[in-house]
């Protein structure tokens, strides 16, 4: 009875299990269209969050960069505080410490960037320097405009770097360059490449100079430490507005015009300053024409077969030329002034300091100092064509004495007993009544500015003479806090 009871209500159960089912079909016809939306809501929600994070990502990489950006923009403006220069003076010694810190008090007005132990920045590529004229020489650095004063300076073998970097400092600060290129003839690629880092620096180091003095005259500091350095000579009133300015004759050819600058018929004031190269001997002498004549041919002589090439390519772009030594003399100013205004056939020599030829027939005339020549362009050009023509004629003539021949003393014969040579080429002579002064001449002198009386000083054989030049235009050039600050051996 009982498993009759308990059958009949499964049996029951079941048929009311049915009935529900039957009874409900018609809301399950909704149960799939529900399921799809539950899904598209699902996916609905994914990708929003998926572009949220996309959003969210984006924005902490840009985050980033920007904070990069910043960062890296910080980092190239110079610190204001002075902790890092006062931790280094800490460990210097005493002395040093003290210099430093006047330096420092003397330089307060000083753009940071002048500022003592400030590298210097180039402002010319050393890593690519650019051919000079004709594939030929080395340009290190191109002038603003096309000067009509060239200056030939050659460096003998036994040149010092010490040497060579006071010429070519001194020449810059002379005014000199403001109108004339300076070429430097090496008689080795090897003594070239040993001198241009010390270019590259003297250029990069009067550059900063005329910056910063022409930087500090253009504002309220019109009264600046005393110094030899008078940056206004290096400004010139060109032409007129609208008037092209001649481009340097080195290097690759751009047009430079001056129709932007300026105002009215009264021209434009130009930065002027000329170009910097070198030429190795073998450039402009390459089959070194008197090597078959003398056994050793030192640059002195061979300079004379160099100077034919050059002058004869460029006889049409200047007026006036320098020939100078280098390790023997140092220019203090400008002393082209002496022929600027005489003829183009003019030649201008020195002779020797305290000396008399020994030729007795000639007792009366001093030796020519062979150190500086100096005239037209058209003259000295002429000069260089005797005087090779005479080392020629001189060595053959002393066939048992080779390497005996001087170049003062051709110089001095073709001024005195051979004159008609030059005449009959058409070089005007002048010959001066005074001589370059000697080193010894600036002994007791105590100011600086004394030195300014001299267009060219003699170093001298002894080097009790070259310690004194040097001693005499450091004390100079570095009592100057302007010129201290830019030159790094004050």
């Amino acid at each position: 009875m009982g498993l009759l009871s308990m059958a009949k209500a499964k049996a029951k159960a079941t048929t009311t299990h049915t009935n529900t089912t039957t009874d409900m079909g018609l809301l399950l016809v909704f149960f799939p269209q529900n399921h799809n939306a539950t899904n598209t809501f699902k996916r609905t929600n994914s990708n929003n969050l998926i572009l949220s994070k996309t959003q969210s990502t984006i924005s902490i990489c840009a985050l980033l960069f920007f904070l990069t950006l910043l960062l890296f923009t910080l980092s190239t403006f110079e610190p204001t505080n002075t902790l890092h220069h006062s931790n280094n003076n800490n460990r210097q010694p005493k002395q040093t410490q003290s210099k430093t810190q006047n330096h420092n008090n003397n330089n307060w007005f000083l753009p940071k960037r002048f500022w003592p132990n400030t590298p210097l920045k180039s402002q010319h590529s050393h890593s690519h320097p650019s051919k000079a004229l004709q594939r030929m020489g080395t340009l290190y650095r191109r002038g603003t405009r096309a000067m009509t004063d060239l200056v030939i300076c050659h460096v003998a073998d036994e040149t010092t770097v010490h040497e060579f970097r006071y010429f070519l400092r001194l020449i810059h600060r002379s005014g000199l360059t403001a109108r004339s290129d300076v070429v430097f003839l090496f008689g080795s690629g090897s003594n070239s490449s040993s001198f241009a880092p010390v270019i590259r620096e003297e250029n990069d180091a009067f550059s900063s100079l005329l910056e910063l003095r022409t930087e500090l005259n253009s504002t309220r500091w019109t009264q600046l430490p005393e110094s030899t350095f008078d940056v206004s000579r290096f400004f010139v009133r060109v032409g007129k507005k609208g008037d092209e300015i001649a481009e340097p004759l080195w290097g690759k050819k751009t047009r430079i015009n001056s129709s932007d600058g300026g105002g009215g018929g009264g021209g434009e004031v130009l930065l002027s300053y000329g170009s910097v190269l070198s030429f190795d001997a073998a450039e402009l002498d390459p089959e070194n024409s008197l090597a078959g004549f003398l056994d050793r041919v030192p640059l002195s002589l061979r300079r004379w077969a160099c100077y034919p090439m050059l002058l004869g390519r460029v006889r049409h772009n200047f007026k006036h030329v320098m020939l100078v030594d280098v390790k023997n003399t140092v220019v203090v100013s400008d002393p082209l002034g002496r022929v600027r205004n005489r003829r183009s056939e003019s030649v201008f020599l020195f002779v020797k300091h305290g000396k008399k030829n020994t030729d007795a027939s000639r007792t009366s005339q001093r030796p020519v100092n062979s150190a500086v020549v100096m005239g037209g362009a058209r003259g000295v050009r002429r000069l260089a064509n005797a005087v090779l023509v005479e080392i020629v004629r001189a060595s053959m003539q002393q066939k048992k004495r080779k390497n005996s021949v001087s170049e003062s003393a051709i110089l001095s014969q073709l001024a005195g007993g051979n004159e008609f040579v030059l005449k009959a080429k058409g070089v005007e002579l002048m010959e001066a009544s005074e001589s370059i002064p000697d080193a010894s001449q600036l002994s007791g002198r105590n100011s600086g500015a004394s030195l300014s009386d001299f267009a060219i000083i003699q170093r001298g054989s002894t080097s009790n003479n070259h310690e004194l030049i040097s001693s005499v235009f450091i004390k100079q050039i570095c009592s100057s806090v302007v010129d201290s600050s830019v030159y790094r051996d004050c």
